[in-house]
């Protein structure tokens, strides 16, 4: 069995549930710059998307030796081999999952946990699994310190996703399996999403969305060209 951290929900409750403090924000004009010029021009239009973005303080994300860049539109270094999204593609993603409040989100690969902050900002519960248990429970601590009680976060293989506390609403993925894992195409509902890259290591993937009809039937589009760190596991294991 892999780890959950219970705690992360108590000690979340306990900061009020803040992202960003009131009173002097040294990142505040760098933020509302960002989504004024990269994320409005990769299209992430989404009111509720540009607001989170707008509040979640993306450098305390980050190591402290990257705080200076953490307003840039690009990925960053967060340790053992992995990276955290540029914001514009972490707003677009977030919008093509059409989020409502109400909803349920899973998301697979946590990394420093922002992606996470993000929906936490805009749904009712996220639950979230990193494979590398130290991220994991880097994430957790950094969550629950800026307050986001709606955030589960579980050490573990992200091909299996959550069956626990599945359907999900939406599914969103940070990074590159080669096939799409049965398990996340099983646990999102009816009139859901999964967002999600597929393709090789090191070479361009592509950004795949795929919807779940009524009658459980899936239609996949093809988003655009990204590239991902690969998800690992399971997954690399032989079909």
């Amino acid at each position: 069995m892999w780890p959950f951290f219970p705690w992360l929900a108590l000690a979340a409750a306990e900061t009020g549930g803040a992202a960003v403090a009131d009173g002097p924000d040294p990142f505040r004009a760098a933020r509302e710059n960002l989504v004024t010029t990269a994320v409005a021009a990769a299209g992430a239009t989404d009111p509720a998307v540009r607001s989170a973005l707008r509040r979640v303080p993306r450098h305390l994300f980050v190591p402290e030796r990257f705080h200076a860049q953490a307003y840039a539109d690009h990925s960053l270094p967060i340790g053992h081999g992995q990276t955290i999204s540029q914001p514009s593609l972490v707003g677009l993603m977030t919008q093509f999952l059409a989020l409502s409040p109400d909803a349920r989100v899973l998301e697979v690969g946590t990394g420093s946990g922002y992606q996470a902050a993000i929906l936490a900002e805009i749904v009712r519960e996220v639950y979230t699994v990193e494979i590398v248990a130290p991220l994991a429970c880097e994430a957790a601590a950094r969550l629950a310190a800026l307050g986001y009680a709606k955030v589960a976060v579980r050490a573990g293989d992200g091909y299996a996703g959550w069956p626990e506390a599945a359907p999900f609403d939406a599914i969103i993925v940070t990074c590159a399996p080669e096939r799409v894992p049965p398990a996340l195409r099983e646990q999102f509902k009816p009139g859901g999403r999964l967002c999600i890259p597929v393709g090789p290591a090191g070479r361009e993937q592509e950004l795949r969305l795929l919807e779940k009809g009524a009658d459980g039937t899936l239609v996949l589009r093809a988003v655009l060209p990204v590239r991902f760190v690969p998800m690992t596991g399971r997954v690399a294991a032989p079909p």
